[in-house]
């Protein structure tokens, strides 16, 4: 199973400083054979020579300074470990994903590239999908745009965050569409003086219409993808603040093959009580309608001490 570069930008709420947010690009990959812990392949390649992300291609001839990673002193964070860097033009890492799991999930990973003296210089954020329980995945990361100063160093790459969910409930974008015959899945959401708003987003990618009444249901989820108490979800945002696209009665809307629709999640982070621990759960566990199939989305959800989600009617999407 390939890695592949994820697609959308890096979540407001991931705490990175950076001199500025720079463009990534994922490069050359290589999955462990079928016994798991042990390679059967060779190691994955970084620098000029490797091929881009999703790309079949056999890497091509580099120098060794370019294809092989030097050894790195990061150390593995919830199963991913940086093998080892390569400086250049354009810096990269090379990675290894490697799944406890009892079922076969899906991986978000997000890797801050720094200076060599420790400046945070912009994330990427990458995708590594159903790894196998047990099994290990191996690829690379390559930073591209680097400040001149900063590209021709050794780079110092760490795992910042790791995002894991059952790849049978993984959010869906584009490609085949699922046996639910819809992709479900988060956007990026806005933030402003503390207000957080998220959409979720629903595409009937079936050959039948598609009904929907009322609300999502949503259940927020810790970092060990438990259920977190004591959160309020409300139906509608107005509880938390007015004018997010989260109000309005719900309504029966059918969608047909195409056709798409979006909730909005409204929250806020503030933090008002002492005596209160604030929330923090990166995951929520969504049903489209009742009996739908869940799909596990990872908004990051810093809640403060509020103690409520507000959760909006869903909507037809006819602008797209």
């Amino acid at each position: 199973m390939r890695p592949t570069r994820h697609n959308r930008p890096t979540r407001h709420t991931v705490p990175v400083v950076a001199v500025g947010l720079l463009l990534f690009t994922g490069c050359g990959t290589e999955q462990l054979g079928a016994g798991g812990g042990t390679a059967t392949s060779a190691p994955p390649v970084c620098g000029p020579g490797a091929p881009s992300a999703g790309s079949s291609a056999a890497p091509s001839s580099a120098t060794a300074s370019e294809a092989a990673p030097q050894a790195s002193a990061s150390p593995a964070k919830d199963g991913v470990a940086i093998l080892g860097t390569a400086g250049g033009a354009r810096p990269c890492a090379a990675y290894s994903v490697t799944s406890q799991e009892t079922v076969p999930f899906t991986y978000v990973v997000t890797f801050s590239f720094l200076s060599d003296s420790g400046q945070a210089l912009g994330t990427v954020t990458e995708t590594v999908p159903a790894v196998a329980p047990g099994r290990t995945v191996r690829g690379t990361v390559t930073a591209s745009d680097l400040p001149g100063d900063a590209a021709g160093g050794s780079p110092r790459v760490r795992v910042l965050t790791v995002r894991g969910v059952p790849t049978a409930e993984a959010p869906v974008v584009g490609g085949t569409c699922p046996p639910s015959g819809v992709r479900v899945y988060a956007d990026e959401g806005d933030a402003a003086m503390g207000l957080r708003v998220v959409g979720l987003h629903l595409e009937n990618c079936g050959t039948r219409p598609y009904p929907l009444d009322g609300y999502p249901r949503v259940e927020l989820r810790d970092e060990d993808r438990d259920r977190v108490s004591g959160v309020s979800i409300l139906q509608g945002g107005e509880a938390v603040a007015t004018g997010t696209g989260a109000d309005g009665p719900p309504r029966s809307i059918v969608l047909k093959p195409g056709e798409r629709a979006y909730a909005t999640l409204v929250w806020r982070n503030t933090v008002a009580s002492v005596t209160n621990e604030p929330v923090n759960a990166p995951y929520a566990r969504v049903w489209a309608k009742p009996g739908a199939a869940p799909v596990m989305v990872t908004p990051e959800f810093d809640l403060g001490t509020t103690g409520k989600l507000g959760v909006g009617p869903w909507k037809k999407d006819d602008a797209r």
